[in-house]
């Protein structure tokens, strides 16, 4: 009681949980099949100062602190450990400054990332960064992820638009990096190190996004494929022979949308194919748009596609892409044993990558489904546990699997992670692809910022 009444001094009683019901909301995240310890509590600070006082606190008393914004994450990177206190982000999720002649926003980690787009098209432009999870999940968590989604191909990830942080580092200094100027060099790239380091370095608290002039017209088309090898080889080929540059390119193999399906209760096109493709073309020009996408129309029939589908209206459009997006939610619903995995791989490589997991699988006894955004070569391997394996083994024949899926990865040049980030997840396979050269060398970078070891502990590196 005493730590907790020093925390509501810092940022007001009412600002502070601890009863068992709140601190179970915050003890986890949305990754499955990860351990996890109950806060000792929860804070909400409201502003910057306070992030600040509450750091300086825990650094001098060295406890814990885990940062958290929406908890949508699926690493378990904002997940508590040894009794941490929850340092919640949600209360700071204001605009500070939108810049319509710079075409920047700068806003508080807390907004949702849904809100910053709606703000931006509000005044004719585009806040390009969008994952799946645009609607519930915060900039902040995006940020501190690197978060990708179904635009990266060609926008890039959340990275790619951040020109300025402000940052409260684990002693409970601010710092600012970055700012609003495309070009930067003044220095080392302070803002591309703290974009993706899981809040283990320090707590982004402002945020300048960069904003582009947003496309008038876009459409989407929809191709079924009768083989998985068929569609996914067809993908480097769009991308280096047609001319054209999609939005999106997301995979949907069948046992992906057939739980989509059955969750929406509604059944997508050409259901008897064994995986869809979908792109998405944007365009300030609809002659070009309609032009683009009837010359790529063409080409995916060359290529083997079953029929290729034309949305050209928001209706349409969004229709396609209900099946897309109920995927997480129809695992979640009915295969909640499961583990979604992030591998990303060179888009060449792709077909070998998801032709071995139904190997794995078959071998492990385990079953899967593959969906993702294989226009940047990001694939969700998803293993989900048969009805008739009992717990134990399912845990056996998983972890194997997941050996065997990295081993493949590693081996096709691929990554651990592409957007979902390492957290508590992952970590014990990092040095499958680090070596132990280049994991000194993060190790150091994270004692030179947090010497006492008290901002998000125990993620990323292995035990």
């Amino acid at each position: 009681m005493e730590l907790m009444n020093e925390l509501a001094e810092i940022v007001g009683v009412e600002n502070v949980k601890c009863d068992p019901e709140e601190l179970e909301k915050y003890s986890h995240d949305e990754t499955s099949g990860i351990e996890w310890q109950m806060p000792s509590a929860v804070v909400f600070p409201t502003d910057t100062e306070q992030v600040s006082k509450v750091l300086r606190w825990a650094n001098q008393r060295k406890i814990p602190v885990v940062p958290r914004g929406a908890g949508t994450g699926l690493s378990g990177g904002a997940v508590p450990l040894r009794g941490a206190v929850i340092l919640s982000l949600e209360r700071m999720n204001r605009v500070i400054e939108f810049d319509e002649e710079n075409m920047t926003i700068t806003v508080e980690p807390g907004m949702i990332t849904g809100e910053i787009q709606k703000i931006a098209e509000e005044h004719g432009l585009y806040y390009a960064g969008d994952p799946a999870s645009s609607e519930s999940s915060s900039i902040g968590g995006n940020v501190a992820e690197n978060a990708g989604g179904t635009k990266v191909i060609k926008y890039g990830p959340t990275g790619f638009h951040v020109l300025g942080i402000e940052v409260v580092l684990p002693t409970g200094d601010i710092a600012h990096f970055g700012g609003k100027t495309l070009k930067n060099v003044t220095g080392y790239d302070m803002v591309k190190l703290f974009v993706g380091s899981e809040g283990t370095l320090g707590i982004v608290t402002k945020i300048t996004l960069r904003l582009i002039p947003k496309p008038k017209y876009a459409a989407v088309l929809l191709a079924p494929f009768q083989t998985v090898e068929e569609a996914v080889k067809c993908v480097p080929k769009v991308l280096s022979q047609s001319g054209v540059l999609p939005a999106s390119i997301e995979f949907m193999d069948k046992p992906s949308s057939e739980i989509a399906s059955r969750f929406l209760n509604e059944n997508i096109p050409n259901p008897e194919a064994e995986c869809h493709l979908i792109f998405e073309l944007e365009s300030s020009d609809k002659q070009n748009l309609v032009k683009e996408y009837v010359e790529l129309g063409e080409k995916l029939i060359k290529m083997n596609a079953m029929e290729v589908y034309i949305a050209d209206n928001r209706t349409q459009r969004m229709k396609i892409w209900r099946f897309r997006k109920a995927i997480a939610e129809g695992i979640i619903a009915f295969k909640p044993k499961h583990c979604m995995e992030d591998v990303v791989v060179p888009i060449a490589n792709m077909p070998k990558l998801i032709v071995s997991t139904y190997e794995i699988a078959r071998n492990e006894g385990l079953e899967v489904l593959n969906f993702g955004h294989v226009g940047d070569g990001n694939v969700h391997v998803t293993f989900l546990k048969p009805d008739e394996v009992n717990d134990e083994s399912w845990n056996d024949s998983l972890e194997d699997a997941l050996k065997e899926l990295y081993r493949v990865t590693v081996e096709l040049e691929g990554s651990l992670t592409g957007e979902h980030g390492i957290g508590l997840k992952r970590k014990k396979y990092l040095r499958m692809f680090l070596s132990e050269t280049e994991l000194e060398l993060m190790k150091k970078l994270k004692n030179l910022f947090d010497p006492n070891n008290i901002l998000n502990p125990g993620k990323i590196f292995p035990d």
